[in-house]
Order: C-alpha cells, then sequence, then structure tokens
C-alpha cells in the first residue's frame, strides 16, 4: 500500500513539474506540505509525532520509488531519514515535541550541515564554531554543498566549541534557519541533481539558546558514525532503483529502436549486456536487502555500509553509462531519462563520503 501511495504521488505531484524545478534549482515548499499530507515525510517516527511509525524499510520503498522515474528532488529523503532521526534519538523531549511535528507536516523542511570549503570526509578539519555566553551559544562559519540548504528551516550544525584549530571534537546544533545572522549563498549549478537545491550557508554571529545542543556538547563524532551507516545504505539503496530504472528504459528503447531493419534489442552485443547489467542489479539487490535486515535489527555494521555505497555507486555509474551507449546519440539528450540519470548518478560516488574514503575504511577492517 505505501508503496502504491508513493508512486502515485511521484506520478502525480512530482514528475510532471520536475523539468521546471530543474530549472529553478528548487522545488516549491508546496510539494513539501503535499508529501507530509498524504504521510509520505519522516514514515519510521514514531506516532506520537504524526509519523506512520513502520520501519526502515518504508523509507527504502519511498527512495524505490523516487528513484524509479528519475527525480533528483525534493531532497525527501536527506530530510526525513537523515536530520529527522538526528534529533528523534539525540534529541531531548522538549527538543523533539517542538520540531519533529512540523518536519512529518512539512512545514518545517530540515537539512544536515557538515561540510564546508576546506573539510568534507575529514570532518576533524571544519572551522565553524560556537561559544557560550550565559544560557545562549554565539555561532559562526561557513558550509557548502548543503541539500535543502536554500528552503530548510532546520539545519543540523557540525560546529567546534572554541577554538576550532585547537578542538578537534565536534557538537551538534540545530540551528533555526530564521536566526539573524543565517544567511543562504547562491543555488549551485550542479552538473546533475539539478530539482535539489544546494548551496552555500553562513553563520556570523547567530545567537542561540544552548539547549539548541543536539546530544551532549563535544559527542557529535560518535552521533554521526552512527547515524552514516543508514545515510550510506541510503545511497546505496537508490543507486540500485536507478539502475533497474536506467535497465527498464534501455530494454524499452532498444526494442523500438532499429538500426540495419532490425531492433537494436535483437544485437548479440545488446543483449549481452543487458544481461549483464540484470545480474550485477540482482546480485546487487540481495545485499542491500540482508543490508536492510540489518539496519532494521540496529546491527548493520559500519563497514559493511561503506562497502554497500561504495560498491553499489560504483555499479551505478557503470550500468548507467552502459545504459546511455546503447541509446546512441539521443542517450545525450536531457529530454531522455537516461541522460539526466546519467548526470545525477555522478555525484553518488563522492557525498555521503567519497568512495576512496569508503575503500580505506572497508581496508582498515581487513
Amino acid at each position: 500500500m505505501l508503496r502504491d501511495t508513493a508512486r502515485r504521488f511521484f506520478e502525480t505531484e512530482v514528475a510532471p513539474y520536475h523539468s521546471d524545478w530543474e530549472k529553478s534549482g528548487v522545488a516549491p515548499r508546496s510539494v513539501w506540505r503535499k508529501a507530509g499530507e498524504t504521510g509520505l515525510l519522516c514514515v519510521t517516527l514514531p506516532e506520537k509525532y504524526g509519523a506512520a511509525g513502520v520501519d526502515r524499510i518504508a523509507s527504502a520503498i519511498l527512495i524505490e520509488e523516487q528513484a524509479r522515474l528519475g527525480l533528483s528532488g525534493p531532497g525527501f529523503s536527506t530530510h526525513s531519514d537523515i536530520v529527522a532521526p538526528y534529533i528523534l534519538n539525540y534529541g531531548t523531549e522538549a527538543q523533539k515535541d517542538q520540531w519533529l511535528p512540523g518536519m512529518v507536516d512539512g512545514d518545517l523542511i530540515g537539512a544536515i550541515v557538515l561540510t564546508e570549503p576546506g573539510a568534507g570526509s575529514d570532518l576533524r578539519s571544519i572551522r565553524t564554531h560556537f561559544r557560550h555566553d550565559g544560557d545562549e551559544i554565539i555561532l559562526n562559519g561557513q558550509k557548502t554543498f548543503i541539500t535543502n540548504g536554500q528552503c530548510a528551516d532546520l539545519l543540523v550544525v557540525a560546529a567546534k566549541s572554541g577554538d576550532p584549530v585547537a578542538t578537534k571534537e565536534l557538537t551538534l546544533v540545530v540551528v533555526e534557519a530564521s536566526r539573524v545572522g543565517v544567511s543562504r549563498g547562491r543555488n549551485f549549478h550542479k552538473i546533475g541533481m539539478k530539482a535539489q537545491d544546494t548551496c552555500e550557508l553562513f553563520f556570523d554571529n547567530v545567537r542561540l539558546p544552548a539547549s539548541n545542543i543536539l546530544g551532549k556538547e563535544g559527542r557529535g563524532f560518535p552521533l554521526l558514525a552512527k547515524e552514516l551507516a543508514w545515510e550510506r545504505l541510503q545511497i546505496a539503496i537508490g543507486a540500485v532503483a536507478t539502475s533497474a530504472a536506467a535497465l527498464e528504459w534501455t530494454k524499452e528503447y532498444t526494442s523500438e529502436r532499429k538500426a540495419f531493419g532490425t531492433p537494436i534489442a535483437d544485437f548479440q552485443n545488446t543483449r549481452f549486456r543487458l544481461a549483464e547489467i540484470k545480474t550485477e542489479i540482482e546480485i546487487a539487490q540481495v545485499f542491500i536487502d540482508r543490508c536492510l535486515s540489518e539496519v532494521n535489527d540496529e546491527r548493520l555494521d559500519v563497514t559493511v555500509a561503506a562497502m554497500a555505497k561504495f560498491w553499489c555507486t560504483e555499479l551505478m555509474g557503470r550500468v548507467l553509462d552502459q545504459c546511455l551507449q546503447l541509446h546512441g546519440g539521443y542517450g545525450y539528450i536531457w529530454e531522455y531519462p537516461i541522460a539526466r540519470a546519467w548526470a545525477d548518478a555522478r555525484v553518488h560516488r563522492i557525498y555521503g563520503g567519497s568512495n576512496e574514503i569508503m575503500r580505506e575504511l572497508i581496508a582498515r577492517r581487513l
């Protein structure tokens, strides 16, 4: 039932407008509210906050249905399955009551704010910092490559307490984007993922109540490490779903397109390539299903999650490149979904921790 509901929602409320959002670089707030009304935001949160209270297989279904249509935006999964769990798992009861119902309804849009111009995968190098001033903290810094950055209301920010050079430990702070001193930079013109807004954020002497600290001060790294496994599995889920969608688009195209009077699908080269792609996708899906079972039992190993992110996104890159090739010149035309998916796919090997970092994490456990 959830898959049917999600499929109808993406087909009727997102797909018809997606090309316009790609041009504007952001999806409107109205679609977030519609998703909330339909019950598709933050589905894993408890029912007391207005959510469905289901498990993470439901989240995977939503990711798959969005990927099936090649929809790069809106950034629902970042909001629902990255930002909201930080507040749920590490927030106080007051924090959860204050913010989670609005996230379920789509009235409050969330963003995770980690990366800086000089610090990507190496979060110990970040410079964003805060100092205490009575019952308040004062936040300063700059962040970049922030998904949902243009439309977000709640920002879960990684910062350091005190001197950012001398201090290595991180603290997570929830920042309301409406606060004085918070400003947004330009919306980046990206190669792909064009309907998902991504920008810089600036914090200039932003005053916040100290109660906006999430979890314990200086204990941000353990919180990030615990949640990153699920974040990386989400990327892997989307990668496999996108690969499966690309296979379907290519099967349809090669069955209709002819060369020398013969459908391209009848050539041995095409059939063999599609057979290889289908096999690799099936193998990847078995791995994803195993990881989903483990994450639901709260036993997904961080190294296994790194393997899933690394291997499935590398697979997606190969699959989309081969499928685009089988589309010939039409594969390079933006109106064809394979072209957009090919462009959208490239960043998956970078965000959530680059695949080079994933290899390093895996190697450490050998």
